[in-house]
């Protein structure tokens, strides 16, 4: 696949990085040289100094040719994301997809304009991250989760602890244990010292260890119990942050929550939050690294806390002095991919990190189309991606224990019309139903293969 890349910044030189292991075609455009010398020392690309928005600068990166043009010009206006996507379609780009920062564009009437311009998928990665956040406080366990058709199929993580009732067992006598009790699960991934594996029957738990289990709704609450968790339920809110995320996720949280306070260290930015943002939401100024701070403004009486400055640092610090107060559900914003490991290693209970989660939106425009979902969890290097099955395709030939599936992806899950159930190897997958599969990114091109017809 041919893809053209607008801007070397952070969210576009991951990216480039991204795409290029999964062996596509990839040219960044960029006008600043030194962004461009940085973005070559992390991926294997072509690059194209000059304006996002030259006719023949976009020629010259082959925009004419490319199957994805993807226009994530950082330090700039949305404009010219816009312009250099319409130019792009117009020159011959098979499908275009652009970054913008304006909440109003992604209205149904407005989303309906930009696709009639030849735009695809216009992104928000602010609205994204603090959509995802208030997905993850709507969950009552204390890890991250995932739902899969509205909640019938729900991917649940769980850390083990020193006390964790599994500890030093084996996949196969937890297996045998949750069956005597009724409990249907697949544990479909293990991070562990920082690398994801596909664990086997014989794979023992670890302490530290991250499992990524899949189950039926009615079987999270169980495998909540095995793995020595309990449940929070989330009604107030303190969010540390009055960034770009950090305003989006008040107001997404509005009528939501019964309680949500908002936090920042800049007192002219906490009295330009109090004018935009509903009455009912508390805006404080104060720093959320202070101990003594955040116990006068009562954080024992909240269920969650949330940390959404410009600081990575930042973030990770408030959440554990925030955890060390009481706080039973801790959520950080993490943009350095290096430091998500550190911050789950400190106790936080969910990383966001909104390349990620953008990532995942634009890498299902480079699939099958069968793909309906991408997205990436924190704490694993792999993929988690939803396909409709199409009648013919390979996936349905033979049940999976036959099918000779990639060694570093699992099929976790089957949505068959009402009817969910965990995919097991006698499991035969069939035309239309919706599965889950959970796949290490150097097997995402050979899984998709079995999807298409």
């Amino acid at each position: 696949m041919k893809i053209v890349i607008v801007g070397a910044g952070e969210v576009g030189s991951h990216l480039a990085k991204m795409l290029a292991g999964e062996g596509s075609e990839i040219t960044v455009i960029d006008n600043d040289a030194q962004r461009l010398a940085k973005v070559l020392t992390v991926a294997d690309v072509a690059t194209v100094q000059g304006s996002p928005t030259s006719i023949n600068v976009l020629r010259e990166a082959g925009v004419g040719t490319a199957d994805l043009f993807v226009s994530v010009y950082p330090y700039t206006t949305q404009e010219v994301n816009i312009v250099s996507a319409i130019l792009a379609k117009n020159l011959g780009a098979k499908k275009v997809t652009v970054r913008i920062n304006d909440e109003e564009y992604l209205n149904a009437e407005n989303k309906v304009l930009f696709k009639e311009m030849g735009i695809e998928l216009m992104f928000y990665p602010e609205k994204i991250a603090a959509d995802e956040i208030v997905d993850q406080l709507r969950h009552s366990a204390g890890s991250e989760s995932l739902d899969f058709a509205h909640g019938k199929l729900q991917i649940a993580v769980f850390r083990m602890e020193e006390d964790s009732p599994l500890m030093d067992m084996t996949l196969a006598e937890f297996a045998a244990m949750a069956q005597e009790n009724d409990v249907q699960f697949r544990a479909i991934a293990i991070t562990r010292n920082e690398r994801t594996i596909i664990p086997k029957f014989d794979t023992k738990f670890m302490y530290h260890d991250l499992v990524f289990t899949i189950a039926k709704r009615e079987g999270i609450a169980p495998l909540m119990k095995y793995f020595g968790c309990r449940k929070v339920e989330i009604d107030k809110v303190m969010v540390y942050g009055g960034s770009e995320i950090g305003e989006l996720l008040a107001k997404a949280l509005y009528g939501k929550m019964s309680v949500v306070k908002i936090i920042d260290k800049d007192k002219d930015r906490c009295i330009e939050m109090s004018e935009n943002l509903p009455e009912s939401i508390l805006v404080s100024n104060g720093d959320g690294r202070n101990p003594d701070f955040l116990i006068d403004e009562s954080i024992k009486d909240y269920d969650a806390f949330v940390a959404v400055t410009e600081s990575d640092e930042t973030n990770i610090l408030s959440c554990v002095i925030a955890r060390k107060l009481g706080i039973n559900r801790t959520i950080a914003e993490v943009e350095n991919i290096e430091y998500i490991h550190l911050a789950e290693e400190m106790g936080v209970d969910t990383v966001i990190n909104k390349k990620l989660i953008t990532a995942g939106r634009i890498f299902k425009f480079t699939l099958s189309g069968k793909a309906r979902f991408v997205k990436y969890m924190g704490g694993t290097d792999a993929e988690i991606l939803e396909y409709t099955v199409s009648p013919g395709s390979p996936i349905t030939r033979k049940p999976l224990k036959e099918l000779n599936f990639p060694a570093n992806a699992i099929i976790g899950g089957v949505i068959r019309g009402s009817e969910s159930m965990i995919a097991v190897g006698d499991t035969h997958i069939e035309a239309y139903d919706r599965v889950a599969v959970f796949a290490l990114p150097e097997s995402v091109a050979e899984v998709d293969k079995f999807f298409r017809a």
